[in-house]
């Protein structure tokens, strides 16, 4: 069902904002960002999943049995998880070659988090890479020759969002329609780690947005989504923005949100 959620939107200053990862002994020089909270109509997407595709919406809904069976373990994560995702997107899109680099797990349960060392859902509009990070990303995973090789032509950096281990009954993910995000209102939020500086587009308020959600998504589905692409085509969308939110109406009694997310550099 379509339900109304409180969206934080960024709020540009003129100063640039920053963070710092990791590194507690420089967080008190950090510049956060300001932010401001939006009502927002958030859209049942299920009834629309045979429409949504990365090129228009710039995200989807899949199906997807996975042969892990404890995303937790590093080992399975690794052999089983990261090659499920690659070869996902690799046919979803075409491509040549999929590197899956990265994956976040998150929830807002504390002892899971303290022991499986999580972190917490982003409520905040945002998307995951600028052109600078992007660019950089592919550096940090490639030779230089094989990075200004596909730097010359299209690549792109795709997510994938599931549950993991119970349905999703609380903070789910939100997903722009790209289409609905216009050309300005980003921020480039800059956040520092000790030997790198990875840069995320966090997004001001505009009316025109278009909202959705999956409720109830369980560990046999997930969102596939654009978070960068150097060349899309004619009327493709580029990337889509995400956030987690708040639902009113989520049953306390049932288990928090646990979700595991992957990043994957995909060059055509």
């Amino acid at each position: 069902m379509n339900v109304y959620a409180d969206l934080n939107y960024v709020v540009n200053t003129g100063t640039p904002p920053f963070q710092y990862v990791d590194w507690p002994e420089k967080e008190h020089e950090a510049q956060p960002p300001t932010y401001e909270s939006h009502r927002c109509l958030i859209k049942d997407g299920r009834p629309k999943v045979a429409e949504l595709a990365l090129e228009t919406y710039g995200f989807k809904f899949m199906k997807h049995n996975s042969r892990v069976d404890d995303f937790y373990s590093a080992n399975q994560i690794s052999k089983i998880y990261h090659d499920e995702v690659a070869s996902l997107i690799k046919s979803e899109l075409e491509a040549s070659k999929v590197i899956v680099f990265d994956h976040t797990f998150r929830t807002v349960n504390e002892k899971v988090s303290t022991e499986k060392n999580t972190r917490a859902p982003v409520k905040a509009v945002h998307n995951d890479y600028t052109d600078r990070s992007a660019r950089q990303r592919v550096q940090d995973l490639l030779s230089k020759n094989d990075a200004d090789k596909v730097l010359k032509n299209r690549f792109a950096i795709v997510q994938t969002w599931r549950p993991i281990n119970h349905p999703v009954i609380s903070e789910p993910l939100a997903m722009c329609d790209g289409r609905t995000i216009p050309d300005s209102g980003f921020v480039p939020l800059q956040r520092r780690y000790k030997h790198r500086t990875a840069e995320t587009y966090h997004i001001s308020y505009d009316p025109k947005h278009n909202w959705y959600y999956f409720p109830e998504m369980t560990p046999e589905e997930l969102i596939m989504f654009k978070v960068f692409d150097s060349r899309p085509g004619n009327n493709e969308t580029a990337f889509s923005a995400h956030s987690a939110f708040d639902l009113a109406s989520r049953n306390t009694d049932k288990p928090v949100r646990e979700s595991v997310e992957s990043r994957a550099l995909v060059i055509f």
